[in-house]
């Protein structure tokens, strides 16, 4: 399974770059916010195993009203980091590595 690059963020992270992305319209489930945010990584440079994180965070297109919380590059390089220790081997052709992001989002700015 590869990214498709249309909408794609490249982020480099220890030297390596990645590809990133959030789906554009959130899934049935994502709208109702059923379902978290879900973001899709993978190495940029070959075809290797994709990362699937679901993050603690509503799709920001989401129809209920959700407050949407921007996924920062910041955020998508601690997983990437997180995911590697956790046994993500990105330039080597697997399964699809499934992952729960730690709470790395923003948090609200008060006044």
């Amino acid at each position: 399974m590869a990214l498709t690059k249309k909408g794609a963020r490249l982020i480099t992270v220890d030297d390596i770059v990645y590809r990133w992305r959030v789906r554009g319209k959130p899934t049935y489930a994502q709208g109702l916010c059923e379902r978290p945010l879900t973001l899709a990584i993978e190495q940029a440079d070959c075809k290797g195993g994709v990362l699937l994180v679901s993050m603690p965070q509503d799709h920001p297109s989401n129809w209920i009203g959700g407050p949407p919380v921007p996924v920062l590059p910041s955020t998508v390089a601690a997983v990437v980091r997180k995911a590697l220790t956790e046994g993500w081997r990105p330039s080597q052709p697997s399964a699809v590595f499934h992952m729960d992001a730690p709470d790395v989002s923003p948090k609200p700015r008060t006044p």
